[in-house]
């Protein structure tokens, strides 16, 4: 059941990032016009390699600097701030309805031939990813590893299903010549997981304190 848990919330949370526009969003739907449905996958798959092996520098080479209870505790503090300002841009651009599908960020990804490549390229170079990773994604790392390597292989299981699953209908939507989400389901569903996320930071936040006061 902890596993399903563990699973379920990174399947949820991984939309946070999979949803909001962006380089990624871009060269899938640049790539879904010109060879399909499938773009959403490969893109993902690039994406996906990344962040495999972010998860595995993660695991074994800051493994010691989990275990200390301050630096643990600052990275849940962290983690659930940046997921709480995350959860709040979320609402409010959903409600303003500044989101749209159709603002997309291809710059030059579009023209590459190898999607598989440029999802790993634009998620490497894209701040907001790297920010996600070196915050809410460690403390998701942490608090995975209580359980072994199932507990953080089911957390990248969740977290890389979301992207699929998202990367994938738009894909397929925008390879058919029209957009089967419309903008404002779109943007209730940014304010919708907007709120999730809220919920879930104060989890974070609490979690770090709790390790800080009581080491």
């Amino acid at each position: 059941m902890v596993l399903w848990g563990i699973f379920v919330s990174a399947f949820l949370i991984g939309f946070s990032g999979a949803m909001m526009p962006g380089p990624l969003l871009g060269v899938t739907i640049d790539g879904s016009l010109k060879r399909g449905w499938i773009a959403g996958p490969l893109t993902v798959l690039g994406h996906g390699i990344l962040e495999f092996l972010l998860i595995i520098i993660m695991l074994f080479g800051l493994k010691d600097f989990f275990a200390n209870p301050t630096v643990a505790g600052l990275i849940g503090l962290c983690g659930g701030a940046f997921l709480a300002w995350m959860g709040y841009g979320m609402i409010k651009s959903g409600i303003n309805k500044t989101v749209s599908l159709e603002n997309r960020e291809a710059n030059n990804s579009s023209g590459m031939g190898n999607l598989v490549l440029a999802g790993a390229l634009v998620s490497s170079t894209n701040p907001y990813f790297i920010l996600w990773w070196a915050s809410t994604g460690m403390e998701s790392i942490r608090q995975s590893y209580a359980y072994g390597v199932i507990g953080v292989l089911a957390f990248f299981a969740g977290h890389i299903l979301s992207d699929l699953v998202w990367y994938s209908s738009v894909a397929t939507a925008f390879s058919k010549g029209k957009k089967l989400i419309s903008d404002a389901v779109y943007q209730w569903l940014i304010v919708l997981l907007g709120i999730f996320i809220t919920v879930f930071s104060i989890y974070f936040i609490g979690s770090g304190w709790k390790m800080l006061v009581n080491p």
